[in-house]
């Protein structure tokens, strides 16, 4: 586990800098895959891939029930659309299509490279937009991957080397686009802030995603806009 971590802070240390800032969702996946590619680390089992293609056999990934999505990378967004969405009016009159053609705040939220993580498809389709939270442990649901996913209670438990940023991510959204979350899900990244700090490779990621935004995550930490390239 180790390793995979130092190789997810490795990859932003050669990232690109002084790109435009994605103003759609399809030009935010084209910055991602060149962001990630240097060395390319899926976010929710710390599986490598080539391409868009996973090497599950080397990170002891067994597919649940979809082998052929499992093998393949797709965007994730930290904070789903639907979350970020449904609070907004535009989707109450047409659902994600409608904010996406009508509504330029959904837009940018939607486009924001630092709610966007590369994840094993499979997964990514697994967590729908399913909130975190606790569940008791369980192993083999992807094998060797220790994110789990309870269908009945529409619940995802991320991995514990992500539980941190994923909870700066919510903040970060909640403040940037006016984004209400409930007193539990606040109680739980609150928790899961102080419990799992700030670590190297989320500076750097967040310094590098920043170089193209303009802007870092606050909390993560500050960020040097002039030693963008």
């Amino acid at each position: 586990m180790r390793v995979r971590i130092l190789a997810l802070a490795s990859l932003f240390t050669a990232m690109s800098a002084h790109a435009a800032a994605p103003q759609t969702f399809s030009e935010a996946k084209k910055v991602a895959w060149k962001l990630y590619a240097p060395q390319s680390t899926e976010f929710y089992c710390g599986c490598k891939y080539t391409g868009n293609r996973v090497d599950l056999k080397a990170c002891g990934y067994v597919p649940r029930k979809n082998a052929n999505r499992a093998a393949r990378i797709e965007w994730e967004h930290i904070v789903p659309a639907w979350q970020i969405g449904h609070q907004r009016q535009c989707w109450q009159s047409g659902g994600r299509k409608n904010c996406t053609r009508n509504d330029p705040v959904y837009k940018v939220a939607e486009a924001d490279l630092h709610n966007l993580v590369p994840s094993i498809g499979e997964v990514n389709g697994d967590r729908n937009n399913f909130s975190f939270g606790w569940l008791p442990a369980q192993s083999g649901q992807y094998g060797s991957c220790l994110t789990q996913v309870d269908f009945k209670a529409r619940k995802v438990m991320p991995r514990p080397s992500i539980r941190g940023m994923i909870a700066r991510t919510y903040f970060y959204m909640s403040k940037r686009y006016d984004l209400r979350l409930s007193k539990q899900d606040r109680q739980l990244y609150e928790a899961w802030n102080k419990t799992y700090p700030v670590q190297a490779w989320e500076r750097q990621r967040n310094q590098a995603v920043a170089c193209v935004m303009g802007r870092g995550n606050e909390f993560v930490g500050p960020v040097n806009l002039k030693a963008c390239g």
